[in-house]
C-alpha cells in the first residue's frame, strides 16, 4: 500500500501523469519571456493554479488547471490627421500656405528693413 499524499509538492507531479507540472512550467517560461521583453523594463503577470477536488463515496478526483494573465502588449500611438477634400491629410489647414512658396512681406515690414 502506498503512503497517503498530504503535501501539495507531492500531489502536483502525480496530476495528469506529470503533464500538469509540464504545463505549469510552460506558463512560467512564457511569463518570464514576456516580462523580460517589455519595452518599459517593468510589468506584472499572474499565474493561477486551480485544483478542483471532488469527493464521492470515498473516491477523490482532482482536476487541475493553470491560467496566465500576461501584461497587455502596448498598442500603437494615435496619428493626427485633418479632413481635407474627403480624405486624410497630415497637413494642418492653417499651414497650407507655408508650403506654397515665399509670400510677399507686408508694407510695414519692408519699411523697417
Amino acid at each position: 500500500m502506498s503512503r497517503p499524499i498530504r503535501r501539495l509538492n507531492d500531489l502536483l507531479p502525480v496530476l495528469s501523469r506529470g503533464r500538469f507540472v509540464e504545463k505549469c512550467d510552460e506558463h512560467l517560461s512564457k511569463t518570464l519571456e514576456t516580462l523580460e521583453a517589455l519595452p518599459e523594463g517593468q510589468g506584472k503577470a499572474t499565474i493561477t493554479l486551480t485544483l478542483n477536488v471532488a469527493y464521492q463515496d470515498g473516491r477523490l478526483e482532482v482536476t487541475p488547471s493553470v491560467k496566465s494573465k500576461l501584461p497587455e502588449e502596448k498598442g500603437f500611438t494615435g496619428t493626427p490627421f485633418w479632413a481635407a477634400d474627403g480624405g486624410f491629410s497630415v497637413q494642418h489647414p492653417s499651414q497650407v500656405d507655408m508650403f506654397s512658396g515665399p509670400r510677399p512681406a507686408p508694407e510695414r515690414d519692408r519699411e523697417q528693413a
